[in-house]
């Protein structure tokens, strides 16, 4: 089996992470990975912003919490040190795919350099509160982007869950 299948067949979504910090050389090779994902037309849609800096990550944990309707306690991003969002530009016909594409881009490079990563919901619920649209414009950014995702990234502080067996008939063909 060559690296990408294996890489695609062996990531799991991991819901428990250490603590320790994601080397800055780590995050940027899992971004890079990121902006090579497909987009439609070659427009590059998809924007990444990545959160270290703890309050802030903790901040989107709160609200990601306070949309998904949890207990204040919970952390939604499962203690990890590092959150990629990924937004995409609303005015592509592709936005949604194209962003979809990066989310899965990051998760699989996360796990060939031995980060766990898990995406995480509510991004565009988050970017449509005023928090949300401050912190894209404090980020001088432009334009009516909706949130896809956040990709948590981080050491694993569990075992690789086991895959779920293949559900039968998802595939079919035509001779």
């Amino acid at each position: 089996m060559n690296d990408v299948i294996k890489a695609i067949t062996e990531r799991r979504s991991i819901r428990k992470f250490k603590p320790d910090a994601v080397p800055e050389e780590l995050i940027d090779e899992v971004i890079k990975a990121g902006t090579y994902a497909a987009n439609g037309r070659g427009m590059q849609s998809a924007i990444i912003i990545a959160v270290t800096e703890k309050n802030l990550r903790d901040r989107l944990s709160a609200e990601n919490c306070r949309i998904g309707g949890w207990k204040d306690d919970f952390d939604p991003f499962y203690g990890a040190p590092t959150v990629l969002i990924v937004l995409a530009d609303k005015s592509r016909p592709t936005f949604l795919y194209d962003g979809s594409l990066v989310m899965g881009e990051l998760m699989l490079a996360a796990h060939s350099l031995g980060l766990g990563s898990c995406w995480i919901h509510r991004a565009k619920e988050e970017f449509e509160t005023d928090e949300g649209k401050k912190l894209l414009s404090d980020l001088g950014i432009t334009g009516e982007y909706e949130g896809i995702g956040h990709c948590v990234i981080g050491y694993a502080d569990e075992e690789l869950p086991q895959p779920a067996p293949r559900k039968e008939n998802r595939v079919y063909y035509i001779k």
